[in-house]
């Protein structure tokens, strides 16, 4: 089966027109509409129903997705693995959260570059259900996660927790006080938890729900969040920021990978015990 035309109908899919695909694929409408009409051709099935508005799936096309994101991801682990260069025997690919590059994440690309010099990684970022769905495919070999949802060939290593903590750009200054907080979204655990301690405080004029954008607009503009402690220590200790006194939350992180990867890979159980000791 044609690998670009797989690729073109994941483009249709994950954009929702043929216009906006050959946009992203940087080739014209009618390439697009001939690789689609190759495969539909090629399987005899109607994949997408096409409208004005967009592209929409037909049942076909809803049970040929899957295997077209299995089959792409392991064409591009394909090409990675054939093309690495004199001096690389292997890849090591990681899917991470991109909540959690700024501490672990990082922390496992370096360890894997130092552990391992033979050893090329490629990185992708994605959400809990993107990461779950390409350690399930083989597009990834590990991935960095809050979740913990695995299948019977993959081991769960539990993380140290991460703290959430109230930083301010000015010292002593709560939320139900402070001129500008900013509400970040750790997730449904944190949700409830923080409704409850603050249940007084208000609706936050600004909602977000990433920590970098969050530590960007308090550089910017002032005001307080939570954010992860290790994204905003540095700061802390630059005197950009201050920690409030205020309850400190807590989320857990796991590091998720593939047994057979894990089992050809002699740096990786000393680097997930470095990763999973207490943080003093």
């Amino acid at each position: 089966m044609n690998i670009t035309a797989l690729q073109t109908f994941l483009a249709i899919v994950d954009t929702g027109s043929l216009v906006r695909a050959s946009q992203v694929l940087h080739v014209t409408q009618s390439t697009v509409t001939a690789r689609l009409q190759t495969l539909e051709d090629g399987l005899g099935q109607q994949l997408l129903n096409r409208q004005k508005s967009g592209t929409t799936l037909t049942p076909a096309g809803t049970r040929l997705l899957r295997y077209a994101r299995i089959m792409t991801g392991l064409w591009r682990q394909a090409q990675l693995e054939t093309s690495l260069p004199a001096g690389l025997a292997s890849v090591c690919t990681f899917g991470c959260d991109r909540e959690l590059w700024h501490g672990p994440g990082r922390d496992f690309f370096n360890g894997v570059l130092s552990g391992s010099p033979e050893m090329a990684v490629s990185v992708l970022q994605g959400s809990a259900r993107d990461l779950e769905e390409w350690l399930a495919n083989g597009m990834v070999d590990v991935i960095l996660t809050f979740d913990s949802v695995t299948r019977g060939n993959q081991t769960v290593h539990p993380l140290p927790a991460e703290e959430l903590v109230l930083y301010s750009d000015q010292p002593d200054t709560p939320i139900d006080k402070g001129p500008f907080y900013i509400f970040v979204d750790h997730g449904a655990e944190y949700r409830r938890q923080h409704a409850e301690t603050y249940y007084g405080a208000g609706v936050a004029r600004v909602s977000l729900d990433s920590s970098w954008w969050a530590l960007q607009t308090m550089l910017d503009r002032g005001g307080s969040a939570y954010l992860p402690r290790a994204l905003a220590e540095p700061y802390v200790a630059e005197g950009k920021l201050f920690q409030l006194d205020a309850p400190v939350y807590t989320r857990k992180k796991n590091l998720i990978v593939n047994d057979a990867a894990a089992r050809r890979w002699t740096w990786f159980a000393p680097l997930v015990a470095t990763m999973t000791a207490p943080e003093t």
